[in-house]
Order: C-alpha cells, then structure tokens, then sequence
C-alpha cells in the first residue's frame, strides 16, 4: 500500500495558513505562497501565505504601536496572569489537534507526542510557568553608598518589542519558549516560524487570540528567510531577536542586532557528548543512546547526543547492543501508533546526512549499520535508515559537525580525563550526559564538561529549568527566572532625600 498522509490532513480540517498583522488574518501583501510538504511522503498539504518586507514593516509597526500606547505594558500583573494562564488551559484543551498538526508539520510521530518535549503538553506548562513569573518581577532597593542622602532602587521593565524566530523540529514548544516569557514581561511579539513547519504556530495564534490577547501584541509573518526572515531581523524598530536554530543563522542574527545594538538570545547547534562508564546497565544505557538519535524525530534535535564517548573496557559490548536497538526502529505512517521514527524534514537534510556519513567512512570509520536510505513504499519520503559508526577518532567530519540526522558516532576513552578531553574538544556546548552510578564521578564530569546543560544518567528538559548552550552553541537562557530576565531591562533609578532637594 502506498504511504500517504492526506487522509490526515482532510481529517484536521487544515486551511490555508495566513499572516496575523495587528489582530487581522490576511493573505500575503503579493499573493505568494510556500507549499508546505510532508517529510514522511512529499505530498503537498497546503500552502502558506509568504510574507513581504511591507507585510513585515506592518507587522512590526502593529508591535511597536501596542507596546508603546502602553495598553498593554501597564495592564495589571494580575489581568495578563490570568491571560497567560488562559491560554495555557486553551492549548491544554487542544493537545490533541496542536500535537497533530505537529505531526503534519514535521511528521514526527503521534507516538512520541508523549515525550514530553514533543507534546503540547510543555507549551501549556510553559505559558503557565510564566505566567507566575508576572506578579514577581521586580527591582530592589539598594543602600547609599556615598554616605549622602541618595535611595537608589531599580525597576525591571519590557525590552520592547521582539522578533521570535522558531526553528520546524520543536515548533510547539519553541513557540511556547519564546512567546510566552515575552508577553509576561510585558512585550509585544512579531513570530516567525520556519516555512517547513507553520501550521502549529498559526493554530497556537488563533488560541492566544482566543485568550484574549490584543491587537498588536502578538503578530505571526511566514515565509521563508529571504525576503520574511531578513525584513524582520533588519528593521529596527525590534527591540530584540530571539532565535533557535542552526550556528549559520544565528551569526547572521547576531551580525543584524549588532549594527543597532539589539538584544539578541541564540539557541544554536549542539554536538552533545554521551559519557558512559563501565559500572551501567549495557542493556538500558544502549537503548538511550541509540534511541536519542533514531527514534522520534531521528535526531533533528539540537541536543541529540550524537557522540557516543564510551570507556575502552566496554566498547565492543556497548556496540553490540546499540545494534540491536536500532533494529527496533519502524517507519511508516506517522499518525501510526506503531511508527517510531520520523522522516529526515526535507531532501536538502537528507542530502547532508548521507554526505556525513559517506565522509565519515572516506575518513576511516567503520559503518556498522545503517549508512542506506529504505525503500518500497518509503521511497518517497526523506528516510535514512538509522546508522552507527565505529573507529570514530574526535577530529572526523561525523564527530565535530552537527549532522541532524540518525547517526550516532562511537569513540573510545581511556579514563575520565579522556572522556572529558574529548567531550570538550568541540565548538559546541549545550548538551551532555554522563552514565554511570559513581555519584562523585558524575558530579566531576558534569563540572568540567564545558556544556549549558547536562544530565545525570537521563536528560531532559523543564519550563522552570535554564537551558541553553556555551560556547557556539548560543547566548542566554529559555526557561526558568533567566528565561524571564532575557525580555526585560534594568532601570536604575536614584532619589535625593537630602533637605533642599528638587
């Protein structure tokens, strides 16, 4: 039977995707348009409105007017607290459809919405979280310094307005992450999701209308980076970009803030090191490490732990075992409970994987497994089976570039200051886990391993947590009181209560 996935897409009820500028649906200012594609079939499921460097301007306007008339940056802690909170039971009650239309987005599969990470779920924690952030944002008081009659005290205010860009592995929570610590702040919001995955932004949107947000707040321009992208980052009337995606990217980000001194957060690239010690499970600690990268959304993630580092004594096991689990992978038919594996988002990513890998083994490695792309009734669709490599020195191509793709490369250490040799020895710092049951050891490992976040026998992500990466893998934190602090600005105020003071 040919794979197909339009039964799902009728079934959704899904409509043409359009711009959202100052409270108003409207289609793109030239008529063009972006055929959204399904990775699992290349099937086109719809089409999406492509905004135009005047739509952008005007989107942007609409931000800046409804920061600054005020409206919405005075409104009490306790209105946009309860806002907020709305709109994280109106995502609550459309889990269903928001982690269905995730799966049209970027066909990872309804299995694994259950993940937290990949399921509506975090968004609606996420708007909830800070929403309990509003009412305890705060300046201090703070003590004269000079002996004189000075009350110094600070406020934390808005940064203004922003431009979130959102990548197409992530889109429901990485709209959450961005959109939700900036209205609590008090800012206003110019979304732009990748072109590869929109449809779950425009349905969130339309819930945060729903909630009550008001015109201008929130405004959602798609389309592509040129000319949708560039006209946001460049206008500067944004006060400040906030950007998950790929290093390339975001030094373009950082090289548009820069020539007018905007704020900029940046979630870039990881290359995460797995440390395993001999003292673990071989059985569970194989199937987390080939899981991160084959199953779900096949290692489209910035944090996949890609760089297996594994202890000499017990590589071959290890490997033996990682094998297997591969095996375990099934693609197929996305809304198919029994599908575990997504297909790579477009034939440029599949076109890159199969590069690495091809490098990979030019330069010495070892292909254990995988290496192939499947076909028969996947033939279609952008799948690359899921492979392992072995013979994999630190300094190869699969070891130091991220590969976004189902390939985890194996290297061998010596001892624990090998392991962290090697896992240092990269641009990147976001993730890194450690496995083994020697607590003193994991805490060593986890303070000198240079990454943003780092698990302990797992790795997860949580709203009330910082995460984010060193190194070239970004600036700034999402999550927790920084994720907060990232959209506002301290403002010092001082009070002369000297006699004679005007």
């Amino acid at each position: 039977m040919t794979l197909t996935i339009l039964p799902h897409v009728e079934r959704l009820g899904v409509r043409p995707g359009r711009l959202l500028i100052d409270g108003t649906w409207r289609d793109g200012g030239d008529g063009e348009t972006w055929t959204h594609v399904h990775p699992a079939t290349n099937e086109e499921v719809t089409t999406i409105a492509v905004a135009t460097a005047d739509d952008v301007a005007e989107a942007v306007g609409a931000a800046r007017r409804a920061f600054d008339d005020g409206e919405w940056t005075s409104l009490t802690a306790r209105d946009r607290q309860r806002l907020l909170q709305r709109v994280a039971s109106l995502i609550d009650a459309h889990a269903d459809e928001l982690n269905h239309l995730q799966t049209l987005d970027n066909g990872v599969p309804v299995g694994f919405t259950s993940v937290y990470q990949l399921s509506s779920t975090i968004a609606a924690d996420v708007f909830d979280h800070h929403a309990g952030w509003i009412d305890k944002i705060a300046g201090q008081t703070l003590p004269d310094y000079t002996g004189s009659a000075w009350m110094p005290m600070t406020l934390r205010e808005p940064v203004g307005v922003v431009a979130a860009v959102i990548p197409w592995n992530a889109p429901v929570m990485l709209f959450a992450q961005k959109v939700a610590p900036a209205l609590a702040a008090g800012c206003t919001v110019v979304l732009k999701p990748s072109e590869f995955a929109s449809l779950t932004s425009v349905r969130l949107v339309e819930l945060l209308l729903e909630a009550g947000v008001p015109d201008g707040v929130i405004n959602l321009v798609t389309g592509p980076p040129e000319p949708t992208g560039e006209a946001l980052i460049t206008d500067p009337r944004v006060d400040k970009i906030s950007f998950t995606g790929s290093r390339a990217v975001g030094t373009r980000m950082l090289h548009a803030a820069a020539d007018r001194v905007a704020r900029v957060s940046l979630e870039l690239g990881g290359k995460s090191p797995n440390i395993v010690f001999p003292d673990v499970d071989l059985d569970a600690t194989a199937m987390v490490a080939m899981g991160m990268v084959t199953m779900g959304l096949s290692g489209q993630g910035c944090v996949c732990h890609t760089r297996l580092l594994v202890h000499e004594s017990i590589h071959d096991d290890l490997v033996e075992r990682a094998a297997a689990m591969a095996a375990l992978t099934t693609y197929g038919d996305p809304f198919d409970p029994a599908t575990t594996s997504a297909a790579l988002i477009n034939q440029r990513q599949v076109d890159k994987v199969c590069g690495l890998i091809e490098a990979g083994v030019a330069e010495g490695a070892e292909l254990v497994i995988g290496g192939d792309r499947p076909g028969g009734d996947l033939a279609s669709g952008n799948f690359v089976n899921p492979t392992l490599l072995t013979g994999v020195s630190n300094d190869m191509r699969v070891a130091q570039e991220e590969i976004f793709g189902p390939v985890l490369s194996v290297i061998p250490f010596r001892d624990e200051a090998h392991a962290v040799e090697l896992a240092n020895a990269t641009v990147y710092g976001l993730g890194a886990s450690v496995q083994t049951n020697d607590v003193r050891r994991a805490l060593r490992v986890a303070r000198a391993v240079r990454s943003g976040t780092f698990g302990v026998n797992g790795y997860t992500v949580m709203p009330n947590v910082p995460f984010g990466g060193t190194k070239h893998s970004g600036l700034g934190r999402e999550g927790g009181a920084e994720g907060i602090d990232a959209f506002l600005e301290t403002k010092t105020i001082m009070v002369n209560l000297g006699e004679g003071a005007y």
